[in-house]
């Protein structure tokens, strides 16, 4: 039996050794997406392009190697689409595969707050709708990048949720923030998958209550990886994850909602939620993870506008 690996709270030698203080961003917009950049190195791009299924970030580049760390329509299940947020069951629609009939996340209008600096800032709105019918939600998205030091690169994801009539969601196994890493990085290739714990893998991680998850492997000589933080003031916190070793991963309350029902949000009801994604050079450990999240989860953060 594999021990569980200790997550120690310490400053890491990565970041001591690499970082050189907060790099500068700048956002470029583009037709159909909002493209982040350190210097000449695409960071990632914020796609909204109204004939997918629902906004998503791709590609998500790492800090070492500058080549994509998910993936975006790779077997099995190709509609994971690298990292993005949607929903099944909601109203009987379903807002993360299947048709765009059977109900699309479309993108209202997507601003730039703030373009350039150690901080790049989007507002998106949103709308849940399947065709021919009055839409169910509207959400609000501000979407914060930061690069702290050579190694690490951070989205903040801060979602308002307004409901524009009564809903029902049933138990739903596809819910919320999730991300697809691409196969070389995923536990079946000989990456790990590791939760605040120490769990590994699918077998130590599904189902288990944790405030985050890291995903990270090999690629060349060098790790890189991608963690995803649930803020402590979310809803359910801290949700389950749902994990694949294939190399998904989400933390995903409504697979384990509060009840039989699901869950029921009254017309013109708001829900708050806010996650943050960390992209790493490093295993979990040597990218200081775990004393990343404790900064992160005693921010406050900034609301959704």
């Amino acid at each position: 039996m594999v021990e569980k690996l200790v997550i120690r709270l310490v400053v890491p030698l990565l970041i001591l050794s690499t970082a050189v203080g907060a790099q500068s961003l700048r956002i470029e917009m583009k037709k159909d997406r909002a493209e982040v950049y350190l210097e000449e190195q695409l960071v990632t791009a914020y796609c909204v392009n109204k004939k997918q299924k629902y906004p998503y970030f791709y590609p998500v580049n790492g800090p070492a190697s500058h080549e994509g760390l998910t993936t975006a329509g790779t077997e099995p299940y190709p509609h994971h689409h690298s990292l993005f947020f949607g929903c099944d069951r909601v109203n009987g629609g379903n807002y993360w595969q299947d048709t765009l009939r059977a109900g699309q996340i479309i993108s209202l209008s997507l601003q730039v707050e703030q373009g350039e600096g150690e901080v790049v800032t989007l507002h998106n709105e949103c709308e849940w709708r399947q065709p021919g019918k009055e839409p169910v939600l509207r959400d609000f998205r501000r979407i914060s990048f930061s690069a702290p030091s050579t190694a690490l690169r951070i989205i903040d994801f801060d979602i308002r949720l307004l409901s524009l009539t009564d809903l029902h969601i049933e138990k739903t196994n596809h819910s919320l923030f999730a991300a697809r890493m691409c196969p070389a990085l995923s536990v079946d290739e000989g990456g790990t998958l590791i939760n605040a714990s120490g769990d590994q893998g699918e077998k130590g991680s599904f189902g288990v209550p944790s405030p985050w998850c890291d995903y990270s492997g090999k690629r060349g000589e060098r790790v890189e990886g991608l963690a995803i933080f649930q803020h402590p003031d979310n809803p359910l916190y801290p949700a389950p994850w749902f994990t694949r070793d294939y190399g998904f991963f989400s933390p995903t309350p409504l697979y384990w909602p509060p009840s039989d029902d699901g869950l029921r949000l009254k017309e013109g009801e708001e829900v708050r939620l806010r996650y943050r994604v960390v992209i790493h050079e490093g295993t979990a450990e040597e990218a200081g993870i775990a004393a990343l999240f404790e900064g992160y989860a005693h921010s406050d953060g900034n609301k959704v506008e």
